[in-house]
């Protein structure tokens, strides 16, 4: 028997964390298990690194470009981060979340803030927190892809990030890859069976009763 098909509005899960302590790697990992939620690609402002590519990992855009988009109201969130600006495009956003696909967020807090404000039924926040901030040192110099000022500035900005977590709806320590990627599963997994995500269950229960 082939189960019914249940109309669903998509859901925008958001990842944030202070640089180092997971999220990207977290982000990573959950798409390849399931198919079901597609990354946001942000836009910004700063220099395309080696490895990147356009409209896969980020719109690399100029600053006039940036402010434009802002201004005509193109984007559902923009922050500056490190001297660089960064926003979520939102017409691709959107037409997902109308499809029934789930959108993912690697954003800082900033970010967060501004998309819960502008689609807060549809959002789901997660705080990934660092075990130690010994770690999460750690973790940003195994990186290898910052100079030493750009690893204190980080870790400067690491405290100021950590005293939002709460604002999230879920916060865990990802002391290890594959459990913090399990958590966010479960996580997304319950978010997608909320009844007020699940519009077309009205008319499903309905027919059950007529028979």
């Amino acid at each position: 028997m082939t189960p019914p098909t249940i109309a669903r509005r998509g859901l925008m899960l958001v990842l944030s964390s202070p640089s180092g302590a997971g999220k990207t790697s977290i982000a990573r990992a959950l798409l390849g298990e399931d198919d079901g939620i597609a990354m946001s690609i942000s836009v910004t402002t700063r220099p395309i690194r080696n490895g990147e590519e356009e409209g896969k990992d980020y719109f690399f855009v100029d600053a006039e470009k940036f402010t434009a988009m802002a201004k005509a109201g193109e984007l559902l969130e923009h922050a500056e981060v490190f001297g660089h600006r960064y926003g979520t495009p939102r017409a691709p956003v959107e037409a997902a979340l109308a499809r029934g696909r789930d959108v993912l967020f690697d954003i800082d807090w900033q970010g967060t803030q501004q998309l819960h404000a502008a689609a807060r039924d549809d959002l789901v926040s997660v705080f990934v927190l660092p075990p130690t901030m010994v770690e999460l040192e750690r973790r940003l110099r195994a990186r290898k892809r910052d100079p030493e000022k750009v690893v204190h500035e980080r870790m400067a900005r690491a405290a100021d990030e950590l005293s939002h977590w709460a604002e999230y709806n879920y916060a865990f320590i990802n002391e290890d890859l594959v459990r913090s990627v399990a958590r966010v599963l479960t996580i997304l997994r319950a978010e997608r069976l909320k009844r007020d995500r699940q519009p077309g269950l009205a008319d499903f229960v309905n027919n059950l009763r007529e028979g």
